[in-house]
């Protein structure tokens, strides 16, 4: 009998046994090639943002243009800085002038931060990828992704940008046609990158046409 209740308890006991599985490793995200772009420029880095500073500026032939911006991230406050005045404004609070002065504010920041709009944007523009394309300034073989925006809505309705860059996917020639036109309103050589707390910027903008825009007092302090 004792045996007998032995054999019984090894055999329930032999059933309660479990299976030890290992842990599947969680599969890493796809990223679209847009926003590999953003990334490679620090987008990831961005959450991490609180306030941001920089002087956009403008040399064309003999003249020379530039105003200042903080951007309080937190609490989505922008201060203007110009010649003139110094304006401090909520962005979700504009009147008829702080409304003029924020489409300064997102013209410059387009500019400086032109590779997380693919990202901010989405859903406002389409895109096409095209492998071996020779960029327009330094004929150089490389990626290139066609940006076009939709006719309504968006910071630049119904325009189309083409981002030449290689396989690191940092931009390094720009092209804006207005309008989707055929034609090119304006060609630049990214150049003059830096890290600016995580953020990967291009400093300059420039061709072979004479003209040059430029970021100085660029400074990104973490939340």
């Amino acid at each position: 009998m004792r045996i007998t209740t032995f054999l019984l308890f090894s055999l329930l006991c032999m059933g309660c046994k479990t299976e030890k599985k290992e842990a599947k490793p969680t599969p890493e995200k796809a990223f679209t090639i847009v926003e590999k772009i953003a990334n490679a420029h620090g987008f990831q880095e961005w959450k991490n943002v609180g306030e941001l500073r920089f002087t956009f500026n403008v040399d064309r032939d003999s003249s020379h243009f530039e105003r200042s911006w903080i951007w309080d991230i937190n609490n989505n406050q922008v201060t203007a800085i110009s010649q003139k005045d110094t304006v401090t404004y909520h962005r979700a609070q504009l009147d008829s002038i702080t409304d003029k002065i924020n489409g300064k504010f997102i013209n410059d920041k387009y500019w400086l931060l032109a590779p997380f709009n693919l990202v901010w944007d989405k859903g406002n523009y389409t895109y096409e990828h095209y492998e071996n394309e020779v960029a327009p300034l330094s004929h150089k073989t490389m990626h290139k992704v066609t940006l076009v925006y939709g006719n309504e809505g968006g910071y630049t309705p119904g325009d189309a940008y083409d981002l030449y860059f290689g396989d690191d996917y940092r931009i390094q020639e720009w092209v804006f046609r207005k309008g989707n036109s055929p034609e090119a309103s304006l060609v630049t050589i990214w150049e003059d990158y830096a890290d600016i707390n995580g953020l990967q910027i291009s400093r300059k903008r420039s061709n072979d046409k004479g003209f040059l825009l430029y970021f100085t007092h660029l400074a990104a302090q973490k939340k």
